[in-house]
């Protein structure tokens, strides 16, 4: 599979950390030399992190909404393509060359038009030659001399495509007078030898085209009578038997090429596709882009094959939290500060995962080590994502790692690690005009637990109120997120960057509530003291409360 690419992405719920640490490892990469890097995001920024990449100039991630397979995952790019308009002859050469079952028609725009192939050929040759017809083709001077290796000597409309009966002027000069007063001389492609007396009949009668056989020349004369009327004259360097059997190679592709065979999209997903090649000629389709133009080609053999992206996860290891599709896809690395999931994978990978307050300081630590210049822009967003996961360096999460890295990635940067902090955790806490829906979507992590699933998603805000404010709002999201996946409890956990605790909004069957050892602040609400980490504090807290109500009977 040629064009193999590595996607670098997050967990799909993306936070800073997240969203930062899949372009700072990208950019590492191509730093490297590793060019087929890129960045992606399987989820929408949050405010904080489209301030931190806008501030400093970086783009966001690509956006994939998933990696569900799809035929640009699995097809063959580069497929060759002849246009409408190509001889039949070029078409098959190409065809014959390249070794393919198929070969995509493009219209005069470059989109898909039609597909060539062996079937569709052999079809139209039979109908052609059946003697109970006249042998009509459709071509232009100009095709009929490129095939033909024919030497033109009068060339009227060389362009103009058209159908054309074929006469062989084998006959005697009265039959064969007889035989063209049957057509309309003006639409015949006339097959003749070195007859002066029926070469001038052809060309007084204003045929079309005449192609003289065999290398035989015309009479000054004759050519200037074809000039005045208008006849198109080719000296075929071939006998008549063999002129005749290429004029059907001299046809545009377009005519022979199959209309209804029905191309796939890159987006379309292996399910749909599948039926499509078992049942499409050559088992091969080609594969069109959004401006319908052929972006390769895919047959029922490449389905077998890996697919052509690898992935490299950070800031995450649980397949819960990934890229939906992901599990389809080879996992060359993972990066990652949070506990150990349950992903396997079928290869022995790298897997780098400390406990440090962020991904970023994983990160940049692979820079350092490595010896790799940090671009300024990099350096900068790194070192938000750390003051961003780590709450300003407040969070329990905090390490001395985290301080050592955020303070070598100030010293580089020229920016005061401090004022940064209180400007990123502001970013991140402005939730006017934003949805509930969105505030709990944004950095929402499923977790499965002493074979519990729930969800718990977190914000950090400056004040508290401006959720709990909105509290039934936020409550009939979270129900409803629980109900629609058939999760134990859905939960937002509210962080409160200024006193550094926590209220966590929780939506959940009576009977677990009753179980919560937790402060009830009011219905649904309970205050967190000194609880500002997900992971590192929350986490614990509720494995506990699972495990002691799964004991229940």
């Amino acid at each position: 599979m040629d064009g193999k690419k590595i996607f670098i992405v997050g967990h799909k719920n993306p936070d800073t950390d997240s969203m930062v640490s899949a372009a700072a490892y990208a950019a590492f990469k191509q730093e490297c030399g590793i060019t087929n890097c890129r960045a992606i995001r399987a989820g929408k920024p949050t405010p904080q992190t489209e301030y931190i990449f806008e501030r400093f100039g970086v783009p966001l991630p690509e956006f994939v909404p998933d990696l569900i397979p799809k035929a640009e995952h699995y097809c063959r790019s580069g497929a060759e393509t002849v246009p409408e308009d190509t001889s039949l002859s070029e078409a098959m050469s190409l065809l014959e060359k390249t070794g393919g079952r198929v070969l995509p028609v493009t219209d005069k725009k470059g989109r898909y038009h039609s597909l060539l192939h062996y079937g569709a050929f052999a079809q139209e040759v039979l109908k052609m030659m059946t003697p109970r017809q006249k042998t009509v083709i459709r071509t232009s001077g100009e095709l009929l001399a490129k095939v033909l290796h024919a030497q033109p000597l009068v060339m009227h409309n060389e362009k103009e495509i058209r159908k054309s009966p074929v006469i062989v002027a084998a006959a005697e000069a009265e039959s064969f007078r007889r035989l063209l007063e049957e057509h309309i001389p003006a639409n015949t492609v006339v097959i003749v030898g070195d007859r002066a007396d029926i070469q001038r009949h052809i060309i007084e009668a204003k045929s079309r085209i005449m192609i003289i056989t065999s290398g035989n020349v015309l009479d000054k004369d004759l050519r200037t009578l074809a000039e005045k009327n208008g006849v198109t004259v080719l000296i075929s360097p071939y006998d008549t038997a063999s002129t005749v059997l290429l004029l059907i190679y001299s046809m545009p592709v377009s005519c022979v090429s199959n209309k209804e065979v029905q191309p796939v999209h890159k987006s379309d997903p292996l399910k749909k596709i599948s039926p499509m090649l078992a049942t499409a000629p050559g088992k091969t389709l080609p594969v069109l882009d959004e401006e319908e133009r052929v972006a390769g080609l895919i047959s029922e053999s490449d389905l077998f094959d890996e697919p052509n992206i690898d992935l490299i996860l950070v800031d995450h290891n649980e397949i819960s939290q990934a890229i939906e599709g992901a599990e389809q896809f080879r996992i060359l690395e993972i990066l990652d500060h949070h506990r150990l999931g349950n992903l396997s994978t079928r290869y022995p990978i790298t897997f780098i995962n400390k406990p440090v307050g962020a991904t970023c300081t994983i990160i940049a630590e692979l820079y350092r080590q490595s010896h790799t210049p940090m671009k300024s822009e990099i350096a900068s967003i790194l070192l938000c994502g750390i003051l961003a996961d780590t709450l300003a360096l407040q969070s329990a999460t905090t390490t001395a790692e985290d301080r050592s890295m955020a303070q070598y990635l100030a010293d580089i940067t020229n920016l005061d690690a401090g004022t940064l902090g209180r400007e990123v955790l502001s970013a991140a806490s402005k939730i006017s005009g934003r949805s509930a829906r969105e505030i709990i979507s944004q950095d929402m992590k499923i977790y499965n637990e002493n074979g519990f699933q729930f969800s718990v998603s977190q914000i950090e805000v400056e004040n508290p109120a401006e959720i709990t404010g909105r509290k039934a709002e936020f409550v009939e999201i979270l129900d409803d997120e629980r109900a629609k996946n058939g999760r134990l409890f859905a939960a937002l956990l509210v962080t409160d960057i200024i006193r550094l605790s926590s209220l966590l909004v929780i939506s959940a069957p009576a009977d677990f509530l009753q179980t919560l050892t937790l402060p009830q602040q009011e219905d649904n609400v309970y205050y967190m003291k000194d609880i500002v980490s997900r992971k590192k504090q929350l986490m614990p807290i509720l494995s506990e409360i699972l495990e002691n109500y799964g004991r229940q009977p």
